[in-house]
């Protein structure tokens, strides 16, 4: 089973909505499915301004939002190399409603302790157990006066199916000019690898690397002037949209990091020439610092309750939060990701005989990246790398 086409488009529409908040040009990574189950189980229950805003969010209505949570969590069980976990835990004397409770997943309740460090203990041990240790601590604190903790947890992995070979990368132009940096190179002849889509912000260059498991990582590359914002936000659109592959590509320059020219070879296979820098990007997200953004502005606040259909005691959000990880290399990709919403009361080469296109795709400044489910095109991760890896002394060199 896969996401279902509706479901694909509100996640989708929800990572498109946090890349625009996104400001300044740090590396960052996050991931809107870890977040938007959570906030679909929350639409259901609350009422007032929360509800809509929440419904907002999610882009579904609230009384369908938990069903579709229910179909993106099981859909997430056919995705090979994805793991997904969703957990809710809440004060043991805080009553809820039956009509609620039932309609979550299986197995998701549990009980806050009440010694607030050892509910944190716990909690943290959750979020490193689904994550395999690569988030070994809950993102939400939980303090005397929480009353629940929703929590969701998203890994994934895949390898490549052509690897890349480490090389030294010397940028002679762009933010990274005169570094020497540790960079990723391959060779395929597979154009279609490779496109460039044009956005209303400028164009924008997309290359896709294929994973072992149904999950690629799609780098994208705009203009310099282009924000992080910009490039992401136009990146998902550009999934789904008009895009000039890379047979179709003019000679010259026609997108950015692109070179297209006509070459001799001795081979008749036209040439993808793909160079690209490793990354490992980590980030924090307080949530609640743009709540309005996540449907969170009314919910959070603590002067009255805003999920009735919970329980009876008023609840409003306290903190919400994200702690993201993602690692490109030369073998494949990792990421993980753990949100939780808290609430509170209130050789010599042969001679060349043929004439072939040849692409070359230079990443060689900063970028952006989309981790996508190949069959439904569901983002699952999305991120900026702004800090490359510096070229690693060789021992040999030291001699």
């Amino acid at each position: 089973m896969q996401p279902r086409a509706a479901t694909v488009r509100a996640v989708n529409r929800l990572t498109q909505r946090w890349a625009r908040g996104l400001s300044g040009h740090e590396a960052t990574v996050f991931s809107a499915p870890s977040l938007w189950p959570l906030l679909a189980l929350l639409a259901d229950p609350a009422d007032g301004p929360a509800r809509d805003e929440l419904e907002d969010a999610v882009g579904v209505r609230a009384d369908s939002a938990i069903r579709m949570a229910h179909e993106l969590l099981d859909a997430f069980g056919g995705i090979r190399g994805t793991r997904t976990a969703v957990g809710f835990w809440t004060a043991p004397d805080l009553p809820l409603h039956p009509e609620w409770t039932l309609r979550l997943p299986t197995g998701l309740t549990g009980l806050l302790d009440s010694d607030p460090a050892v509910s944190q203990e716990r909690l943290d041990a959750w979020a490193s157990r689904n994550t395999d240790g690569l988030i070994d601590a809950m993102p939400v604190d939980v303090h005397k006066d929480t009353e629940l903790v929703l929590a969701g947890a998203q890994l994934v992995r895949t390898r490549w199916l052509r690897p890349f070979r480490e090389t030294l990368l010397l940028p002679d132009s762009g933010p990274w000019q005169g570094r020497e940096l540790l960079g990723l190179h391959r060779f395929t002849s597979l154009h279609d690898r490779v496109g460039v889509a044009h956005t209303a912000a400028g164009p924008l260059t997309l290359v896709q690397v294929l994973g072992d498991t149904g999950v690629d990582v799609h780098l994208l590359l705009g203009p310099e002037e282009m924000t992080p914002s910009t490039v992401l936000s136009e990146g998902i659109g550009a999934l789904s949209g008009d895009l000039v592959p890379g047979d179709r590509l003019p000679l010259g320059r026609p997108g950015p990091g692109l070179l297209v020219s006509d070459e001799r070879s001795a081979r008749p296979d036209p040439q993808l020439d793909l160079t690209a820098c490793p990354f490992r990007v980590t980030a924090r997200h307080d949530l609640l610092k743009d709540a309005a953004r996540y449907g969170l502005e009314s919910a959070s606040n603590a002067g009255r309750g805003h999920f009735p259909g919970i329980g009876p005691r008023p609840l409003a959000i306290g903190a919400a939060a994200q702690s993201a990880l993602a690692v490109f290399d030369a073998e494949g990709f990792e990421s993980a990701a753990v949100t939780a919403l808290a609430a509170v009361a209130g050789g010599a080469p042969p001679a060349p005989r043929h004439t072939v296109r040849r692409i070359e795709a230079a990443f060689d400044r900063p970028f952006g990246f989309l981790t996508v489910h190949r069959t439904s095109r569901l983002v699952l991760t999305a991120g900026w790398v702004a800090d490359p890896t510096p070229y690693p002394e060789r021992d040999w060199m030291r001699g």
